[in-house]
């Protein structure tokens, strides 16, 4: 495998295509010493080396999960050459796809009640001992990439959590049966952590030191409810909770775009005598108790995913221990696209290419002066994939079949029913495709984006130099009720709010005319907390987070019923579903690519969503709960906290220490802080932060005995706060039917009190408000309309 990264990924992936489902390819590659060379290449390659070719390793991955998958011969032989601790060191790569893959070749090594003793080797060379201690080392390194941020990973953590629960049905219907009573409907309340796994096991433990370097989740975040602090009995009673994430009929229906997945042997699994006929067979050794109980929480996460096929997917994988209530079909929106398969994990050339085209799509933010370059190059997804449909809606058939005639590996038939992966097929679509194309097809990219970058930076040379707007006069109205979150588009007349409800929708401002609506989820916990835009230089993104912490992005949500669900991930990992008490704050950071997110008292968590990972966990520093977030658009790295007794925190990722100082402003009257936000211009060390009281301090970290300015704008009840990212204008509302604007040296330039009609009719209590980026208008969400409001020199249209 001497050659150019491309042409080794090739052969790679030739291989794969010769051992799919083929015996006799298997047992050819076997001879030929295929496991030791691939593994000897995967574990060359040092965990997160830039230098190492991502879609070799994501092929080696998938060529040696082909080889051993039902294959009791090749899994042996991999076992004992400690495959599971190499493939342990990719759950960290940056690259979702290796991580995918790394899980699929983990998942299809596993024991799934194959009986080693007729492979060649048999007991002599893999004792029962064996098999269970690598079964328990497999489950939790798969169980430490629950969480990803990747849907890839987490449907290839299901199917081989599905596989998990075939082999081991039994004992994961026993501890399952003891938190679910099946006429309340409901899930585990709580579950023991893997935490109290790490201990336990007996002789399970000496080989499970190999978890990734990223397990960030899982040994800081992921921690469930625990029962006791015994390992070995974790069945203490069978109390459910009736606020369970898959209670009520929510969960049933999954979201908009719920695929068609659904209807692929539900009914079967459904059948209870099916589960305790088939499913319950002789299968491995039983594992650790706490490890099962794991298992099941993990599961039960799985069923509630925000992503509809992961979603899915759990819910089958439920089924196959007994929870046959949770499976049912999705619900239908009229105007969706409901069925396209891998909706929400397919990647088109733009994105990254599977590093074929080794194509850099780079990205720029404008920030107050010249253009500098960002790392951001990803979350340019589309749903729709690009290469043959056939290969994605068959994913039991594969590529060599055809080529190689009918002689599958036995026993694959057996397990037919169980959920598939689709990691391989989708990935095959990347030799499927031209790959000199990329560099054509890029020269529009970066036109539009340099258009648009010259426009950015000629608005915001004229709100730096014109004098500073009042902005008191609506240009645009639409009556809608409850609007919590709103943001306006940078390059086009377009205006997007979300209401209680999480229905999202999209007006032109211009016209006066209403463009899309639509559900961002079909969950029956219903809280909005940010509206954001990625990647507004390009074809932008529309990042809805909800209260819960769940992460949503949404492709071509301007386009009336074509609105396509790009990703979703929970930005809390280890939040109970039904807990009424979380209330997540997120902010986007397009210059880093970076999502920041925090609950209560929880850590700030750091993601990357280029890489769709966790990659950092910032502690508060304190007792109180984090009530308002804001991260800088000028400096990356750099963000801002405040907490509910009015304190305020400045941030910087890039420094050991994380927390760069800390302020008291609102002492006099603690309240807690509503909104916080950084004043216009480059200079990185200038803060607004506003409570609820109704004070409005302007901060200068460089001196730390407080605000160098206090504004007494609203006499309680202040709601919301507004900072322009390059104008020097703030705004703030109040919930006593009040919008103020302000000059950056406390002055007030206007107040909005009523709605320009003949009644002069009060404006309702103001929930949200929202600066364009780079012009002067403020767009303010209240209690009974949305308004666009400009300056005096703006006509209505």
């Amino acid at each position: 495998m001497e050659a150019y990264p491309e042409q080794r990924a090739m052969a790679a992936f030739v291989l794969a295509v010769i051992v799919d489902g083929y015996r006799r390819g298997q047992e050819a590659c076997i001879e030929a010493g295929l496991v030791h060379v691939c593994l000897k290449h995967l574990q060359s390659s040092s965990p997160n080396d830039s230098q190492t070719e991502p879609l070799f390793l994501q092929w080696l991955c998938l060529c040696l999960g082909k080889l051993w998958d039902d294959f009791a011969e090749a899994q042996i032989i991999g076992l004992q050459e400690d495959a599971v601790s190499i493939y342990a060191s990719l759950l960290s790569e940056p690259q979702p796809e290796v991580r995918a893959s790394a899980v699929f070749a983990l998942g299809t090594l596993l024991n799934v009640g194959l009986d080693y003793s007729s492979g060649a080797g048999g007991d002599e060379d893999c004792d029962d001992d064996e098999k269970c201690r690598a079964d328990f080392s497999i489950v939790k390194n798969l169980l430490s990439v629950s969480s990803d941020g990747s849907p890839l990973v987490r449907a290839e953590v299901a199917v081989a959590l599905g596989r998990f629960a075939f082999g081991h049905n039994k004992h994961l219907k026993s501890i399952a049966a003891a938190y679910w009573k099946p006429q309340n409907n409901s899930l585990p309340k709580s579950l023991p952590s893997l935490a109290n796994v790490n201990g336990s096991g007996g002789g399970h433990t000496s080989q499970n030191q190999h978890m990734p370097h990223g397990s960030i989740i899982s040994s800081q975040i992921g921690r469930l409810s625990r029962i006791g602090n015994d390992s070995s009995s974790v069945i203490h009673d069978g109390r459910v909770s009736s606020s369970s994430p898959l209670s009520g009929s929510g969960i049933m229906h999954g979201s908009p775009l719920s695929d068609n997945s659904s209807h692929h042997s539900d009914s079967a699994i459904q059948n209870d005598n099916f589960s305790n006929g088939v499913l319950n067979h002789t299968g491995p050794k039983p594992l650790d108790n706490a490890l099962y109980s794991e298992c099941v929480a993990v599961m039960c996460a799985l069923a509630k995913d925000p992503s509809p096929r992961i979603a899915n997917l759990g819910r089958r994988v439920l089924s196959i221990i007994g929870i046959e209530q949770v499976v049912a079909k999705p619900s239908k929106y009229p105007g969706v696209r409901i069925g396209e398969p891998m909706a929400s994990l397919a990647r088109s050339s733009s994105w990254f290419d599977m590093n074929g085209g080794h194509l850099s799509l780079t990205f720029r933010t404008p920030p107050v002066s010249p253009p500098r370059a960002s790392v951001l190059t990803g979350m340019r997804r589309v749903c729709s994939l690009d290469f043959r449909p056939h290969i994605m809606t068959s994913p039991d058939s594969g590529l060599a079949d055809p080529l190689l005639g009918s002689g599958g590996a036995s026993g694959t038939s057996d397990h037919s029913f169980l959920p598939q992966s689709t990691i391989y097929n989708w990935s095959c679509g990347h030799f499927s495709k031209p790959l000199l194309t990329a560099a054509d097809d890029s020269e529009e990219v970066f036109a539009r984006r340099e258009e648009r970058e010259k426009i950015a930076l000629e608005q915001i040379s004229k709100c730096q130099h014109s004098a500073v707007s009042r902005l008191t006069n609506p240009i645009a109205k639409w009556d809608t009720k409850g609007t919590q979150t709103i943001l306006l588009q940078p390059f086009s007349p377009i205006v997007i709010a979300a209401d209680e409800n999480e229905r999202i929708r999209v007006w032109d401002h211009e016209q006066a005319a209403p463009l899309n609506s639509f559900d961002n989820h079909d969950f029956p916990d219903k809280r909005i907390s940010k509206l954001c835009l990625v990647n507004e230089l390009d074809d932008s993104l529309l990042l809805a987070a909800s209260s819960d912490g769940n992460i949503r992005i949404w492709k071509d949500y301007t386009l009336k019923g074509e609105q396509k669900l790009v990703t979703a991930f929970s930005s809390i990992p280890g939040h109970k579903s039904g807990s009424s008490s979380l209330n997540a704050i997120v902010d986007w950071q397009q210059q880093c690519g970076y999502l920041y997110a925090s609950s209560e008292s929880s850590p700030v968590l750091l993601w990357d969503l280029d890489k769709e990972q966790l990659v950092n966990s910032i502690p508060s520093s304190s007792d109180c709960s984090i009530t308002a977030l804001a991260a800088s658009q000028v400096h990356g790295g750099q963000f801002a906290v405040g907490f509910v007794d009015g304190s305020v925190k400045l941030y910087d990722v890039r420094t050991p220490e994380k927390l760069v100082c800390e302020f008291r402003p609102h002492r006099q009257r603690v309240e807690r802080v509503v909104g916080i936000g950084f004043q216009p211009g480059l200079d990185p060390g200038k803060m607004v932060s506003a409570s609820q009281a109704g004070d409005i301090q302007f901060m200068d970290i460089r001196n730390h005995t407080g605000a160098y300015l206090i504004k007494e704008a609203h006499k309680g009840s202040l709601t919301a706060l507004a900072v322009h990212r390059h104008a020097p204008i703030i705004a703030s509302g109040s919930a006593k039917q009040l919008i103020k604007v302000f000059s950056l040296e406390g002055d007030q330039l206007g107040s909005i009190r009523y709605y320009p009609t003949l009644m002069a009719q009060k404006i309702g209590s103001v929930s949200c408000l929202g600066f364009h980026p780079y012009q002067a208008l403020l767009a303010a969400g209240a209690a009974d309309a949305c308004v666009i409001y400009a300056d005096d020199h703006t006509q209505a249209r």
